[in-house]
Parts: structure tokens; sequence; C-alpha cells
């Protein structure tokens, strides 16, 4: 099926159903095919844990620092 794009954006969510379905959908501009509309395939799985070792996370991480504290909520004297 190519349709024209001025019909692609008045249909967009049906041809992306008509896609995602297996049918084969090409955007055209002045009937010149452009563009193949094919539903997302993923690349791969992620891989959790790459950064693993890779950086510690310090003692103090969770301490609170004054200077900021008074930017937020002014000096408290």
């Amino acid at each position: 099926m190519i349709v024209n794009v001025s019909e692609a954006k008045a249909n967009l969510s049906k041809l992306m159903d008509r896609a995602f379905m297996g049918e084969v959908v090409v955007l055209a501009k002045n009937n010149l095919p452009l563009i193949d509309l094919v539903p997302h395939k993923p690349t791969g799985k992620r891989k959790l844990g790459t950064l693993a070792g890779k950086f510690t996370v310090p003692d103090n991480f969770l301490d609170e620092d004054p200077k900021i504290n008074a930017m937020f909520y002014g000096n408290e004297s």
C-alpha cells in the first residue's frame, strides 16, 4: 500500500496498526515512495550491571551539606 503524506497525516493511527499487523505501508510524497512504515524491533536485550565495580559510592553520599541547606532554607542562626 502506498500512501501520500497528506493522507497519512489524517490516518496515521490506522496506518500504524496496519504496519504492525504485517502489511507493507509506504509513505510517498507526490506519489514518489520515500519511507517504509515498519514495526519497531528492539536491537537486543539490555545488559544490566555493566558499571558494576567501576565506581564506588562515597560513605558521605547521603550527608547533608550546610552550604546547600543554606541556599534552600536560608541561614538559621
